[in-house]
């Protein structure tokens, strides 16, 4: 198995503070995608399905780097553990930057939470049943487009066999794209997916009579959403983690990525090295599989983020500096938030000050209080 991977801070108006006396100077501031069964055409699915799919996921998608993440609450959106990223990178979400201000991990899990800046508008439920198993779903990533045929020969060299398609790694376009599969099993990931608590997955195969959106993984698929509709209603199920493979035409080299809907005739990497996986007659295809975490099974943990104690990203922090244009730093103070006011002590020459914070905030007022400046925002 493999896993994939490989701002809304607003500040206000810049306010100079001069000494003797107060003088206000206001300056405004400022992957990859599914792989298909049925096509390689990369503009396939490349816009929001419709027909009974609508809704079914794509509006919650925003992007995380090269990657994906989704909303669930309206400061936390959920993506992957293993594709990385930093407190101050912004997620974007339907156009909209928002400054990512704490990241949470699941220990048992590749889940990762981050929380934002602003608000988002709308975020998706969570599927929290444990009926997954046969279920249908809709998956959303940005993974490399479809490469070439990859096929085997009997060892008589007599019967040539298409077993799927390669990755092609030259053709990453970070294009967003959805496709459908069902949930094949629950799998427990650990020691098998990867190394650390992986916790269940939701295994889906990639069948050839599986219809025209049949899809597979690859890499740049990672943390996107799995959705399974629940009553009218379509929640997310599934965070994309790995896909089987790599594999290999003989027990040589380091083989290949693929998206194969027959392992028959192939060597797979498996724990003791380059496994031939053998046909299974009468023609019987066996199709590779990818695996997205199970968002069910980490509900609490989920509700323990979300519904825990706020960190102090909602403050706002007063910064200064010494030209309007320059670099602005934060400033020792002390902020009341019941009284909207901030508390610093006067400084020794003219400073401009903004406030950093994750709404719309503004200074609406300064004055000299007891050898300090106090500043009243909104």
């Amino acid at each position: 198995m493999q896993p994939f991977a490989r701002s809304c801070v607003s500040r206000s108006r810049p306010v100079l503070v001069a000494f003797i006396g107060v003088s206000l100077w206001l300056s405004a501031t400022s992957a990859n995608a599914i792989l298909f069964y049925s096509t390689g055409d990369p503009n396939y699915n490349t816009t929001a399905p419709g027909g009974s799919l609508t809704n079914s996921g794509w509006q919650f998608e925003g992007f995380w780097g090269a990657f994906l993440g989704t909303p669930i609450a309206p400061k936390y959106f959920l993506t992957a553990s293993h594709i990385g990223g930093s407190v101050g990178d912004p997620f974007i979400f339907r156009g909209v930057p928002y400054t990512t201000t704490a990241v949470y991990d699941d220990p048992s899990s590749d889940l990762r939470i981050w929380r934002v800046c602003g608000t988002f508008p709308d975020y998706a439920q969570i599927y929290t049943n444990t009926d997954e198993q046969g279920k249908s779903f809709v998956v959303i990533g940005r993974g490399t487009q479809r490469g070439p045929l990859v096929t085997t020969t009997n060892f008589l060299g007599t019967v040539q066999t298409t077993n799927g398609w390669s990755w092609d790694w030259s053709l990453y376009d970070g294009v967003e794209r959805w496709g459908t599969n069902v949930v094949a099993a629950i799998v427990n990931g650990d020691g098998v997916l990867g190394s650390g608590s992986i916790g269940d997955v939701l295994q889906a195969t990639f069948d050839a009579g599986g219809g025209a959106n049949e899809c597979h993984l690859s890499v740049g698929d990672s943390a996107g959403g799995v959705f399974i509709q629940d009553g009218s209603v379509w929640k997310l199920a599934g965070i994309n983690y790995a896909v089987d493979g790599p594999y290999n035409t003989t027990t040589n080299g380091s083989g290949f990525s693929a998206a194969i809907f027959d392992e028959g005739g192939l060597y797979k990497m498996e724990t003791a090295g380059w496994m031939l996986q053998t046909d299974i007659p009468p023609n019987q295809p066996q199709p590779g599989s990818f695996y997205s975490t199970r968002v069910s099974a980490h509900v609490a943990w989920i509700n323990s983020v979300i519904d825990g104690p706020v960190p102090g990203d909602d403050t706002p922090t007063l910064q200064s500096s010494a030209d309007v244009s320059g670099q602005y730093v934060d400033e020792m103070s002390v902020v009341d938030d019941a009284s909207k006011t901030i508390t610093l002590a006067l400084p020794g020459g003219s400073r401009f000050y903004r406030l950093r914070a994750c709404g719309p905030l503004t200074i609406q007022s300064i004055r000299v209080q007891g050898g300090n400046l106090v500043f009243g925002y909104q």
